[in-house]
């Protein structure tokens, strides 16, 4: 869903160009799904290749984008922009696991949205798993007259904010019935669209308001008519969608203040970074980015004074960036204080929030691969076996061929070792206890006592090496990745003939390259995680 920004208006003379660019090159890939040819990108944007080369460069620096082969690609890392919008609003942390559970106990999708400019945007989703379910994403924004969640928004607007929006709808958008509808919402306390999303979607919502009593966000639950019209979703789940919304108002209440995150003082390594690549490296835009992390917990609401002692820069460049953020409709101005808006969220983060830990995985494993010139592979536990979820293969004469989907016994694997030692002995046990080991070559360990020593050796150790007890002649080596609560959710690892290579030159040149493709894979998914389930595959 296109995110919707002005690009009519005439920036200030204060503006950051670069930054102002960047932006942009941002919100297209974000509109494209997180993924546009580099051309493509020169178009939309009216910039000369050139400028599209540098800005990408800047952004793929930062670990905002990758570029492969003809095309950039949104990354992971871009999502701790996103991030700090919703850190700083504490909505989803204060909110999202009573969303969750609701969800579960209407066994509907629900939502929580807030109000962004003439639309509304959704800060946390719960869907249900089903064949005809709600594709909304963390980030979508929709406008707000075609949807329930817009008219309580609306119906706290004054005569003036009525006659701007006016003022800004398109013909298309015009003579809808909004403005009744608003009142009508107003007049109720709740909403209901049958069916003003889309045909066969129905949705009842809720406000829920802050402490000073305006409308924080909107709670909002959504079925499909197959299951429900208006009516009967709204006499099913009125009343149950009315307490949840007083159940957060009184969590909104009694919130303590958040202990303020620490600041990010990355001035430092944008000055580092355009030394060492200079004109392909546009400081400007880098620094221009930095702002939007300067805020997050305890830091909703910072001066020009604290956003330069935040981020390190001086206060002239972090005013001018402000400016041009404020024009962009990223940051609003009160007083004198800043704050984040809700369109942050339009850079990138409805594609990316949409992700899985093989997506998440694979360029480090491709890059793991190339480094070490053998096959790498990513694989979760799955009862008493390890599933292969992700791959890269080298083009060696002799290569280790396994195919996705594939599961080998997790006793005799590195993979399955690692995270079967990350588990508790009990239910390490259980697991086992399945099966009886049984050896797949004169090498496989089966013995329970041993393999108990060996699964204790590895969970001290951090990786498990496996020679020849899989299938002889094939050594392997992994280590688990942990996701943001410290689990071990999957592994990785590098499978290599044992002729090619000895167990001590495994350890002392694969393992650490293995433990570099690790970071990087839980440095994505752990900012990936911070607002968004992340499935295995």
């Amino acid at each position: 869903m296109p995110s919707t920004y002005d690009t009519a208006t005439a920036a200030p003379p204060e503006a950051v160009t670069p930054l102002l660019r960047g932006v942009d090159v941002l919100r297209r890939l974000s509109d494209a799904d997180g993924r546009m040819p580099v051309g493509e990108l020169e178009r939309a944007t009216g910039l000369a290749r050139s400028t599209v080369d540098r800005i990408t460069a800047t952004l793929s620096r930062m670990g905002y984008v990758r570029v492969e082969g003809r095309e950039v690609v949104l990354a992971p890392r871009l999502l701790e922009l996103g991030n700090a919008y919703l850190a700083s609003v504490r909505l989803p942390d204060l909110l999202g696991a009573r969303a969750d559970a609701l969800a579960d106990a209407l066994d509907e999708s629900v939502s929580l949205a807030v109000a962004d400019g003439d639309g509304i945007r959704f800060v946390h989703q719960a869907a249900r798993r089903r064949a005809m379910s709600v594709s909304f994403r963390i980030g979508d924004v929709l406008p707000a007259e075609r949807t329930g969640p817009g008219a309580l928004f609306a119906s706290e607007w004054n005569e003036r904010a009525w006659a701007e929006w006016r003022q800004r709808q398109a013909p298309e958008r015009q003579g809808t019935d909004f403005e009744p509808r608003a009142a009508e919402a107003r007049r109720r306390g709740w909403t209901v669209d049958d069916p003003l999303i889309e045909p066969g979607l129905v949705a009842l919502s809720v406000p829920v308001r802050g402490p000073a009593g305006g409308i924080a966000c909107v709670l909002s639950a959504v079925s499909h008519t197959s299951r429900h019209d208006a009516d009967s979703l709204t006499e099913s789940l009125l009343p149950r969608l009315r307490a949840a919304a007083a159940e957060m108002e009184q969590v909104l209440r009694d919130a303590p203040t958040a202990a303020p995150a620490a600041p990010t003082g990355l001035a430092a390594w944008t000055g580092a970074s355009k030394q060492e690549l200079g004109r392909g490296f546009v400081e400007s835009l880098a620094r221009g980015l930095t702002v939007l992390t300067a805020f997050g917990p305890g830091r909703a609401a910072l001066s020009l004074a604290a956003v330069a002692e935040a981020t390190g820069l001086a206060r002239a460049t972090a005013r001018r960036a402000l400016i041009t953020l404020e024009h962009l409709g990223c940051v609003a101005v009160d007083g004198r204080s800043f704050r984040l808006t809700p369109r942050v969220l339009a850079l990138g983060f409805p594609p990316l929030s949409r992700t899985t830990l093989t997506r998440i995985a694979q360029p480090h494993l491709a890059a793991l691969a190339a480094r070490v010139r053998e096959s790498t592979s990513l694989a979760v536990l799955v009862g008493d076996e390890v599933q292969y979820t992700g791959r890269v293969e080298t083009s060696r004469i002799m290569n280790v061929h396994i195919t996705i989907g594939t599961r080998f016994p997790a006793f005799a694997t590195s993979m399955g070792r690692v995270l079967l030692a990350d588990l508790s002995s009990e239910e390490r046990a259980r697991r086992l206890a399945r099966t009886e080991p049984a050896p797949l070559t004169p090498y496989t360990v089966t013995g329970r006592a041993e393999l108990d020593a060996l699964l204790d050796q590895v969970g001290r150790r951090g990786y498990a090496l496996v020679d020849e007890e899989l299938e002889v002649g094939l050594r392997s080596i992994a280590m688990p990745v942990r996701d943001r609560a410290g689990r071990g959710v999957a592994a990785v690892n590098v499978a290599m003939h044992s002729a090619r290579m000895s167990r001590e030159e495994c350890l002392a040149e694969v393992l650490p390259e293995l433990a570099e493709a690790i970071a990087g894979i839980e440095a994505d998914l752990h900012v990936t995680e911070r607002y968004a389930r992340v499935p295995a595959f």
